[in-house]
């Protein structure tokens, strides 16, 4: 009986994030995927200490994921220059915690990278799409 409303409430968030995906802005798209990695990390961290080897690999596999192939991808190493240089180093950096994370059971390793992701994504937010096209312009 519950695995009926958890798969439709599953079904409704994937909906939810699919809607969401379809009407973002490029700005908005790179929130996401900051909100994305950021919650999968949280995830990956209470499989930790719940001793959820599984879901631990999946959560950190997801994040690896998103920012490999999402905030990564995005770069534009031409025109982002030394900013884009680094943020690529950076996340790489990233995933290599994040792998450190998962073969040594590093509550801290997660945790750096938590932070490091909120420290970009909080000057993404700060960011105005209007700002960069002005800035563009």
């Amino acid at each position: 009986m519950y695995g009926h409303a958890r798969q439709a409430i599953s079904a409704y968030r994937k909906v939810g994030v699919d809607a969401a995906i379809e009407v973002a802005d490029p700005h908005r798209l790179i929130l996401l995927l900051f909100a994305g990695a950021q919650a999968a990390i949280g995830n990956a961290r209470l499989a930790l200490q719940q001793q959820r080897v599984a879901a631990k690999g999946e959560a950190i596999s997801k994040a690896i994921d998103i920012i490999t192939n999402g905030l990564k991808v995005s770069l534009d190493l031409e025109k982002g220059g030394e900013i884009a240089d680094r943020l690529y180093a950076l996340y790489d950096y990233l995933v290599l915690r994040l792998l450190k994370a998962n073969l040594n059971n590093d509550l801290q390793a997660l945790d750096e990278v938590s932070r490091l992701l909120e420290e970009i994504h909080g000057a993404w937010r700060e960011i105005a799409p209007n700002a960069v096209v002005e800035a563009a312009a």
